[in-house]
């Protein structure tokens, strides 16, 4: 006997959810803004200044400066505290896989799978800030390359 389409469907996502994603499984801007939040993760804890360290990794400060800001729009937008892979995993956190959908999307300028990757997350009011955020650091990161 067959399953019905709801419940395989719902099977479908819980196994999607099981298996770990690898950071190569996102887009060049995705995977360096992974990068970039863990290092700011890291640098929150040991109360320093990320700045700098992003500066040199990025090759430019503006990148530097729009990764941070970004952070700082994704803390304040989630439902949750942002959970955060070591520097050194290559394996991301729902959230880390989340996040670089969002990038991916916005360097390629798909609005509709930037709001898709996030409907139900957060609410539709807030996707607005993270849009804008996520554009400047597209944009700064294209000027860097």
């Amino acid at each position: 006997m067959t399953k019905p389409a709801r419940t395989q469907s719902a099977t479908n996502w819980v196994k999607q959810l099981a298996a770990p994603s690898s950071i190569e499984s996102l887009g060049p801007l995705g995977a360096r803004f992974v990068y970039s939040l863990r290092l700011i993760a890291l640098h929150d804890r040991a109360k320093r200044d990320p700045i700098p360290e992003l500066a040199a990794r990025l090759s430019s400060v503006e990148a530097a400066a729009k990764a941070l800001a970004l952070a700082q729009a994704i803390s304040s937008v989630w439902p949750e505290n942002i959970h955060i892979s070591r520097f050194c995993c290559s394996l991301l956190s729902h959230d880390e896989r989340t996040i670089g959908i969002l990038i991916d999307s916005a360097a390629q300028c798909d609005r509709a799978a930037f709001e898709e990757s996030i409907r139900g997350l957060i609410r539709p009011e807030r996707m607005p800030i993270l849009w804008e955020a996520v554009l400047g650091l597209v944009a700064a990161e294209v000027r860097t390359a």
